[in-house]
């Protein structure tokens, strides 16, 4: 069933410019939460601006209600307070408030699960960033942690290293291992669109990668 109005919350970032367009030309309607909204330049009557923080709870309440799924690319921003599991545990509870039951939302591929049987090449990814990202990992780490005790249908799409193009190619998706070092921007926001028909990845952590 056709979602029909999505809350995004990263929309104003690299990678969210080419979800926020897709969506539109898909026909979708968005509300769009961003800490400038004067910086956002995608103009269009499918277009909700909400003006707030992911790590706020209220600003998360004006974000979701009135919407039939969330996509969230919210990423880390260099000196801020960490983001992930704090918006992570913000939106799980709204959406239990408005009786919201899907969420798909990014990380990168450190993220660990039980399942997984990383490459050389991936583990050194993941341990890179443990060693240098130590609160981030354990943060995003934490976000997951939360995702997996929830009773949504949450999807955590990993992946590499993004490489911003419209072009679109063919992407390779893994339970258990990331296929490739890079994944297109405009692949990317395709996919995430298509896990809001797709039940495959009901409560699953998919590698997904350009090849």
């Amino acid at each position: 069933m056709k979602q029909q109005k999505i809350a995004v919350l990263g929309g104003g970032g690299r990678t969210g410019k080419y979800l926020v367009n897709q969506l539109i030309n898909k026909g979708f309607k968005l509300k769009v939460l961003l800490r400038h909204p004067e910086q956002f330049l995608i103009q269009s009557p499918q277009i909700e601006i909400v003006n707030g923080d992911a790590t706020h709870s209220e600003s998360i309440r004006q974000l979701v209600e009135g919407c039939e799924a969330i996509i969230s690319l919210v990423g880390q921003r260099p000196g801020e307070p960490l983001v992930a599991s704090r918006t992570t545990q913000n939106l799980l509870d709204t959406m239990s408030e408005f009786c919201i039951n899907r969420l798909i939302s990014l990380a990168g591929m450190n993220v660990d699960t039980a399942s997984d049987q990383k490459s050389q090449e991936t583990l050194m990814a993941t341990e890179w960033m443990k060693a240098n990202y130590p609160e981030i990992h354990a943060d995003r780490q934490k976000s997951y942690a939360l995702l997996e005790e929830s009773p949504i249908d949450w999807t955590l799409v990993r992946i590499p290293f993004i490489e911003f193009q419209d072009a679109s190619g063919e992407l390779a998706v893994s339970l258990t291992d990331c296929p490739s070092g890079i994944i297109n921007a405009g692949s990317l926001a395709a996919f995430l669109i298509d896990q809001l028909f797709d039940e495959s990845y009901y409560r699953k952590a998919p590698f997904v990668a350009s090849i």
